[in-house]
Parts: C-alpha cells; sequence; structure tokens
C-alpha cells in the first residue's frame, strides 16, 4: 500500500508518551524490526498542533533515529513522518486504521 508524506512545517510538536519498544510477539517479547536496516522499532505518542487544531498521533521510530531523554512535554521536530492505511482481519473480524510512521525525531531548537 502507498504511503502518504505528512507536511509539519507550520505545526508544533509536542511529546505525549516516552518511546516505548514496538512489540512484534508481546507473547514472546519479540521486538519489531524494520525491514531494511534491523533497527528496533519504538512507538512515541506525539500531539501535533496546527491551525488550531490538536491530535495525537502515535509515530513508529527507529530507536535510531531517536535522541536521548524524550519526555512528554517536550517540543520536537519529526523528520519524514508519514501515513499508511492497513486492513487486516483476525478471528473474522476486520480491522482498520492509519499508522504513523517517522525516520527521525528529534528536539526543537
Amino acid at each position: 500500500m502507498p504511503s502518504f508524506k505528512i507536511d509539519l512545517s507550520t505545526a508544533v510538536v509536542f511529546v505525549a508518551t516516552a518511546p516505548e519498544p514496538k512489540m512484534a510477539n508481546k507473547k514472546t517479547g519479540e521486538r519489531a524490526l524494520d525491514r531494511d536496516t534491523g533497527a528496533s522499532l519504538s512507538t512515541v505518542g506525539l500531539l501535533v498542533s496546527d491551525e488550531g487544531e490538536g491530535n495525537l498521533y502515535q509515530v513508529t521510530v527507529p530507536e535510531t533515529g531517536l535522541p536521548e531523554g524524550l519526555a512528554p512535554g517536550m517540543p520536537v521536530r519529526v523528520v519524514g513522518l508519514k501515513a499508511r492505511d492497513w486492513e487486516n482481519e483476525f478471528n473474522g473480524q476486520k480491522r482498520h486504521g492509519i499508522s504513523f510512521r517517522a525516520v527521525a525525531i528529534t528536539a526543537a531548537a
């Protein structure tokens, strides 16, 4: 499925929740890995405010793209944010949504 770039050039972005390891299999504790680089993936909650509207996004980022010390309330910049729609079926139930992925998150100047 195609992904779509998200323009944050006019947005203000804050960390809402600190990075947590993204799991490929919660039962076994297996970490999710980037298919291209093999880097471990983490999920970060980001509050994105733009044009009078604020939204909370759970964004997947390779650990190589995360600085030390990201904490809630910290203003950040997001590099290479993309959205992708997804759909799957599990136990006869169809599920769908939008996933967000970034190349990196950096502290705002």
